[in-house]
């Protein structure tokens, strides 16, 4: 059952490559690990287990100057369709040696490359939940006390949520609440404790610490959602986003 429309989504981002730059979407399919396709590819460390091994832009700044694009095409090997990467300088790769080399270029440690496959159930490189919402009042909040304009990006976001105005909160009341998304159901697990990544200008690269700062004096470092998958289906920008009974 649904209750009275909390807000909508205004924008849907997707990250095939973890920490690359990824793609705004105007619909996008939610299965039972998140976004099809969202950090289906992801550089790794093999000398290391776990969480641990995956590269990252905390690592590896210039990450975040190449943006992917998932192919719409599907793969006959189980693995996620291959993506389109474009570079800094305009060059377009795909997920090969070629980029890997490109990539080993930032870093002393051996990288490697890691395709997740169709079947997995499980979460793909995403960090503590499947998906991740932020509002746009909190963006505005932490705007006004951080006293610049923040491109949403350095949040690297799921969905992008606007709340209608007279059902502001705080993010934390949503906590153990559901939301009913087009014909998908997600469970609000937990807030998103934020880390340097947030620092790093998706434009320039140039760091902010400030920014960080600022998050953790007025928001105990918590900035934005994880949510889990309860129902799979199909959300659009522009959906209602209901609280369900």
């Amino acid at each position: 059952m649904k209750s009275k429309p909390v807000g909508e989504i205004v924008q849907i981002n997707r990250y095939p490559v973890k920490s690359f730059a990824g793609e705004s979407l105007s619909s996008v399919r939610i299965e039972s690990y998140g976004l099809y396709g969202d950090r289906s590819h992801a550089f790794v460390e093999n000398t290391k287990e776990g969480w641990s091994r995956f590269i990252t832009a905390r690592q590896i700044p210039e990450m975040l100057s190449y943006r992917a694009e998932l192919d719409n095409q599907l793969s006959s090997d189980f693995a996620f369709p291959q993506v389109k990467i474009t570079g800094p300088d305009g060059r377009i790769h795909q997920w090969n040696e070629h980029l890997l080399k490109e990539i080993q270029l930032f870093s002393d440690k051996v990288i490697s490359m890691e395709r997740y496959s169709l079947k997995s159930k499980e979460r793909l490189a995403v960090d503590d939940g499947s998906i991740l919402i932020i509002t746009s009042q909190s963006l505005r909040k932490i705007e006004q006390q951080w006293g610049k304009i923040i491109d949403n990006r350095r949040f690297r976001a799921n969905f992008l949520l606007s709340l209608y105005d007279d059902v502001y909160c705080d993010e934390s009341e949503f906590i153990g609440k559901r939301f009913i998304i087009g014909n998908a159901e997600l469970s609000i697990k937990s807030l998103c404790k934020r880390c340097s990544m947030i620092t790093i200008d998706p434009e320039t690269l140039e760091r902010e610490q400030t920014l960080l700062k600022k998050i953790q004096e007025s928001m105990n470092l918590n900035f934005g959602m994880y949510a889990d998958v309860v129902r799979v289906g199909t959300v659009n920008v522009g959906d209602q986003v209901y609280l369900a009974e």
